[in-house]
């Protein structure tokens, strides 16, 4: 489908903040129902349910101030780490329904 080097241009070509202006708009007209599929994605794969219950409770009842904001900190990171991959998944299946590139990638390509 994409060799290493052409997807390694693509993700260098996205540092240009202009590229984001047309996917902003279309990103922002679809949110409702982007956020609503995200959010389902999320709680399909379990990063929002007991596991993330217990995690959120241990952090909350850490007893020293400076480590429990170092946790809270560490799981908002990873959080929005996941959050991200999630979405840019969600954001591949869209493109793929929409036809803009092949349906699974191929070793190789």
């Amino acid at each position: 489908m994409f060799s290493d080097d052409q997807l390694e241009a693509a993700v260098q070509a996205l540092s240009d903040p202009d590229r984001f202006a047309g996917a902003e708009r279309l990103v922002a007209a679809a949110a409702p129902q982007l956020q609503r599929i995200l959010g389902e994605a999320l709680h399909e794969g379990g990063w929002f349910g007991d596991a993330h219950a217990s995690q959120v409770r241990s952090v909350a009842s850490e007893p020293d101030p400076a480590a429990r904001a170092e946790r809270i900190e560490r799981l908002i990171a990873e959080e929005t780490r996941m959050g991200m991959l999630v979405g840019v998944a969600v954001g591949w299946e869209l493109a793929r329904e929409l036809g803009m590139f092949p349906s699974e990638p191929t070793e190789g390509d």
